[in-house]
């Protein structure tokens, strides 16, 4: 006599159970679905990575737009990684990397990129230890890293924007002193040589008068390119009045100096200008001071001036060496 009309068969109870089930791994796909569509529009690179066998163990799809790379032969090998960092940042990357060991986080780590197209780009990479794994398991890093390219982009813009001379892209006065102020302390410390040469431009008032403020602009921006053409690699040089400019010359004895300053001055007087069919060149009186006992870099820019100006009284066009 059947007694189980009540209750379902084992084979109702089992497909009912399948059905379940089913149910239950369509749930998963559909989350599993969710997640990687949500972690595929993040606009940024979120991976995992066991300390203990050195290998990537998850990676978000963003990695492959990032870095340009495959992320398959990333999980196969943590090197993909390393290999494209860098050069010049890699040990910087390596080590603020492993001090997630000691700290449980590393939020502020930037570094440089070499995308497979050969882009070169900025990213901002946080980490800190997984606190999922108990005793006796492998320490996992999990981590997030963003393209910060376009910020450092922009940083270096505004840096630019406040250092330079807008009209002629060399250094403006107040980038122009705070570098020479470190420069001056160096040498002293130090004992080194050091020289500074102001110039001005002859009759730049009667160019804007006769020419016009265009051609006054023009004969700024060339007597910068002539000072970039004569100065040293790590010289000064900036704008640092309406037709004033300056040069500092760190590790320069005066001879050396004054080789620099007549060099500038054959620079300029080979300067050619038309302006309407109107042709003229322009001339610049130089100040030379080399650091002597100037108990500060304005004592040595006074002595500089007060050659310059000396210049100027004495028929212009010409280089006096600073007392």
């Amino acid at each position: 006599m059947d007694t189980s009309v009540d209750s379902p068969s084992e084979l109702e109870s089992l497909t009912l159970a399948l059905l379940h089930s089913r149910g239950e791994v369509e749930r998963l796909r559909e989350r599993e679905a969710i997640y990687n569509s949500l972690l595929g529009s993040v606009n940024a690179v979120l991976w995992a990575f066991d300390w203990e066998s050195q290998k990537v163990i998850y990676v978000s799809p963003a990695y492959e737009r990032m870095f340009g790379r495959s992320a398959a032969l990333l999980l196969a090998d943590y090197n993909e990684w390393r290999n494209c960092i860098y050069p010049d940042d890699l040990e910087y990357a390596a080590r603020t990397f492993a001090e997630v060991l000691e700290k449980g986080a590393v939020e502020a780590r930037e570094y440089r990129i070499l995308r497979a197209d050969g882009q070169l780009r900025w990213i901002s990479d946080k980490c800190f230890i997984s606190q999922g794994g108990g005793e006796g398991q492998s320490t996992v890093v999990v981590g997030i890293a963003e393209d910060i390219t376009e910020k450092k982009q922009l940083e270096g813009e505004l840096h630019r924007l406040a250092t330079t001379d807008v009209l002629t892209k060399s250094s403006n006065r107040r980038h122009f002193f705070e570098c020479a102020q470190r420069e001056f302390e160096y040498a002293v410390q130090y004992g080194s040589p050091l020289a500074f040469i102001l110039l001005d431009i002859d009759d730049f008032k009667k160019i804007n008068d006769t020419h016009g403020h265009q051609a006054g602009d023009q004969v700024l921006q060339r007597i910068a390119q002539c000072g970039a053409n004569a100065l040293r690699r790590g010289d000064l040089f900036g704008r640092i009045g309406g037709e004033e400019f300056a040069a500092l010359l760190p590790g320069c004895p005066p001879e050396l100096a004054r080789q620099i300053a007549e060099r500038l001055q054959r620079e300029v007087q080979r300067l050619g200008f038309n302006i309407s069919g109107q042709g003229f060149g322009v001339t610049i009186s130089q100040g030379l001071a080399s650091l002597r006992d100037d108990g500060s870099l304005d004592s040595l820019y006074a002595r500089a001036d007060a050659a310059m100006y000396q210049a100027k009284r004495s028929g212009k066009n010409q280089i006096i060496l600073a007392d």
